[in-house]
């Protein structure tokens, strides 16, 4: 069967996710001890961690980079998905002895933990419900909520385990954007995300029929280009390298301007912000 040529292909998903930070050595003992992921490369000025088998983040140390400003668009959070209930319990666990929970809901579709790491960057860690689980609103999207978390249940199934378990990744990246028209424009028309469902102030947008890959707000009133501190890019990983060539098709016949980077191509959207592509 032909790749559809004006949508992501369903097997889409994030990979890696790159922090710009101050001191990487204080930000990766944070996502060593608190997120709980393992280090896979350690250089002067470079960390990658991961579940221990793929990587999924990783900290480049600029000290000289200016923080984020308040008006800069960029990082909501990086949404670290582990595999069970009993990880997001084990998780919940580290948070509470080693780092202070900033927030934890019911999405329907999942159950989530918030927390900032030490450079002030959002950090979410949850797990998906089934997929039979999830609602469909009546346009055909799907159906989310933010309600309180069933904290004690979470916390009845841990573990103990003072890592993530083989199988977490990053299963969305949420971002602070100054439109959510121009967000719409780079994700939906020009990439070819779907939009999955909608807030007052948000976008949550997916390749296929997950609830979201990349989510987008305006919440905080963000009126400038992503600068500074926190997200230097994320990744995007297809199936296969026409589904790359396809997507960096219409992404240059929309006007944004695509170049190559490494193993595949990277562009940045109407924010600043760097989103690169790669099978």
């Amino acid at each position: 069967m032909a790749d559809k040529t004006d949508v992501l292909p369903t097997e889409t998903g994030i990979g890696r996710v790159a922090l710009t930070v101050g001191d990487a050595t204080e930000a990766a003992e944070f996502y060593e001890t608190v997120v709980g992921l393992s280090v896979h490369e350690r250089q002067a000025a470079r960390t990658v961690l991961g579940d221990g088998e793929t990587p999924s983040l990783e900290l480049h140390e600029h000290p000289e980079a200016p923080e984020r400003s308040r008006s800069a668009a960029g990082l909501f959070h990086t949404a670290f998905r582990v595999p069970s209930r009993a990880a997001l319990g084990d998780a919940l666990e580290r948070i509470d002895t080693e780092w202070q929970l900033s927030g934890a809901s019911d999405h329907l579709v999942s159950e989530a933990l918030y927390c900032r790491d030490p450079e002030g960057n959002g950090v979410e860690i949850y797990r998906d419900r089934p997929r039979e689980e999830w609602g469909e609103t009546a346009d055909g999207g799907v159906e989310m909520a933010t309600e309180p978390l069933d904290r004690d249940g979470v916390r009845a199934v841990a573990t103990g385990a003072k890592g993530v378990p083989e199988g977490t990744d990053v299963g969305h990246v949420h971002l602070e954007v100054t439109s959510l028209e121009a967000a719409r424009a780079f994700y939906v028309d020009a990439l070819g995300m779907n939009v999955r469902t909608t807030y007052d102030g948000a976008l949550f947008l997916a390749a296929g029929d997950y609830h979201h890959h990349v989510g987008a707000n305006v919440w905080n009133g963000r009126t400038d280009p992503a600068s500074g501190r926190g997200l230097a890019w994320f990744e995007l990983v297809f199936p296969n390298s026409r589904t790359v060539e396809a997507a960096t098709d219409r992404l240059s016949t929309a006007g944004y301007e695509v170049t190559a980077d490494g193993d595949g191509v990277s562009v940045t959207d109407g924010d600043g912000i760097t989103l690169r592509l790669r099978s």
